[in-house]
């Protein structure tokens, strides 16, 4: 059995005056559940992890397990480019209740193949809570091979990973390579629907922040079978999901959910606000999906 499946939304972090913004939080996930969504993702890159305090990350996890209270899966943001430190962040998730934790590989000092599998495998023994690995090269300069995520799928509490490479050849060879139970779950928007046809077992999408509900339908007309659904789907979406990347993310659907009502605009330095030009793009795109009057 695939422990993460479906459609997972990586949940954005509201801030008001500086602070968490905890009722918005809250009302984020009320929207998510209530469009389909079958896994919360807090304090990922979405949920601009980088710039939480400790303490910070901590109350996060905490409001969304409470929030979520076992109607979906929560999967946490746990992830470090020091082991010592995601050890740290596993083991608070895991007396805090979430589902499992989603664990980016070291960025910045760019380990060496073996040096990743020491990583994972040292907070996979920290506790006995599901890891789902995280592939993003161009945000941590460092990409985890097949050969090694299939080297991984085999410690127990390894179920998946989040493969954001855009290699579609290199995703193929992990769902070839690993067991039926191990979940190659896609990490690029606009590689969702190639994925879910290739065998992904989900989605973890910052679209779907925004659109929720059509997320979840692409899904669930892949495991229907309903390809020609599926395909107007993605080729619907295409434009949302490009207009969600014209920034760096969490920029862009941060100010789409402002421009909908959801949330303060607010970052956390050094990202800042979106520059006139890509604010009316992204003002005039949300206007066509019917998102903003």
């Amino acid at each position: 059995m695939t422990l993460f499946q479906g459609s997972m939304t990586a949940i954005v972090t509201p801030f008001k005056k500086g602070m968490i913004d905890e009722p918005a939080l809250r009302r984020l996930v009320d929207f998510q559940i209530k469009n389909g969504t079958d896994v919360i993702v807090p304090c990922g890159t979405t949920g601009e992890s980088s710039t939480l305090s400790h303490a910070e990350h901590q109350r996060v996890v905490a409001i969304v397990v409470e929030h979520v209270n076992k109607r979906v899966k929560v999967l946490a943001g746990a992830g470090s480019n020091s082991t010592a430190h995601a050890v740290e962040l596993h083991k608070y998730c895991d007396r805090a209740g979430v589902d499992g934790t989603l664990q980016i590989t070291p960025y910045y000092n760019k380990p060496s193949a073996e040096g990743l599998y020491q990583h994972f495998k040292t907070i996979a023994a920290a506790a006995d809570l599901p890891i789902i690995l995280y592939n993003v090269p161009g945000r941590t300069s460092v990409n985890m091979l097949p050969e090694t995520v299939v080297r991984l799928s085999h410690i127990d509490t390894i179920v998946g990973v989040k493969e954001a490479s855009g290699n579609l050849v290199q995703a193929s060879e992990i769902i070839n390579q690993t067991d039926e139970s191990f979940a190659l779950l896609s990490g690029e928007d606009a590689l969702n629907y190639p994925l879910l046809c290739l065998g992904a077992k989900g989605t973890i999408s910052v679209t779907a922040n925004v659109v929720p509900g059509e997320c979840s339908k692409q899904y669930q007309a892949v495991q229907k079978g309903d390809y020609k659904t599926a395909a107007s789907l993605h080729n619907r979406l295409l434009p949302l999901h490009k207009m969600m990347f014209v920034d760096t993310n969490p920029i862009p659907v941060k100010a789409a959910l402002h421009l909908m009502g959801h949330i303060e605009e607010e970052y956390r330095l050094p990202l800042v606000v979106l520059d006139a030009t890509k604010r009316e793009k992204l003002r005039l795109c949300l206007k066509e999906f019917g998102l903003t009057s």
